[in-house]
């Protein structure tokens, strides 16, 4: 997620995002929670910005969306992950590699794409939106 925010961002905001990269060392974790919870955190950013999304930009942040919160919610009876977690996570499951696989293939995808999404903007504030969303992923640890 960090290094989708320094490629959205400009060179002065880049120059400006160096105070933060201290605060992400030693911050990989094992479990579905960390992950997930930062997947929800860049993908509600990128669902509420200005720019337009794509129709299917808007479905695959919906279910990248609804994934993590069902991993979160620790895999509710009534729920269901969206898109092809659907398929892969039961499967991934039996062999024990759902979580290591959604923490390092995954999670990062849907994150960086829900950056991307989020640099689009039109009001000339995407330095200061991708360093806020930085800063918001920070707290989660």
């Amino acid at each position: 997620m960090a290094r989708a925010v320094h490629d959205h961002s400009s060179t002065a905001g880049r120059h400006a995002l160096l105070s933060l990269a201290p605060g992400f060392l030693e911050t990989a974790r094992p479990g579905f929670e960390l992950s997930a919870r930062l997947v929800a955190l860049c993908v509600s950013s990128a669902l509420c910005c200005p720019g337009e999304l794509t129709r299917d930009e808007q479905l695959r942040l919906t279910n990248d969306h609804r994934t993590a919160l069902y991993l979160l919610n620790e895999r509710p009876d009534d729920a269901e992950p969206g898109g092809a977690a659907r398929w892969w996570l039961p499967v991934f499951d039996r062999l024990n590699l759902s979580e290591p696989f959604y923490r390092t293939f995954v999670a990062p995808e849907h994150a960086a794409e829900a950056v991307a999404v989020a640099a689009r903007t039109t009001d000339g504030d995407r330095d200061v939106r991708l360093k806020q969303l930085l800063r918001q992923c920070l707290a989660v640890f």
